[in-house]
């Protein structure tokens, strides 16, 4: 089992950064895959970045590309999701993920999921 607890997100405005940390707990390993989704209002949950489990390879959705940087500290079992010039439709719930068995641009194949954290950018 694997439990995952997301942090730093925020309200800022147009242009701005965050940094969303997710720390991992449960299993003594650190290897497995871990991303990042999210969902806004209405809409389903959306694939926004991953990262294997050296950190070798990132993996972006085409909307985030260029703006946002995701990274892993397996030392301190913890993701990071860095992002940067935010526009307002980046406004959402962010969520950890960890472990996909699967397609890992599909919120089906994630085994492990955190409680999420607001992400809301003003115009």
């Amino acid at each position: 089992q694997v439990q995952l607890v997301e942090s730093g997100g925020g309200l800022v405005q147009t242009g701005g950064s965050l940094r969303l940390s997710c720390a991992a707990s449960g299993r003594t390993d650190s290897n497995y895959p871990m991303g990042w989704f999210r969902q806004a209002p209405g809409k389903e949950r959306e694939f926004v970045a991953a990262i294997t489990w050296s950190g070798a390879s990132t993996f972006y959705a085409d909307s985030v590309k260029g703006r946002f940087t995701i990274s892993r500290d397996n030392a301190k079992n913890t993701v990071y999701l860095q992002m940067n010039s935010l526009k307002p439709e980046d406004t959402a719930v962010y969520y950890c993920a960890a472990d996909p068995e699967g397609d890992y641009t599909s919120s089906f194949y994630w085994g492990y999921w955190g409680q999420g954290t607001q992400v809301t950018v003003s115009s």
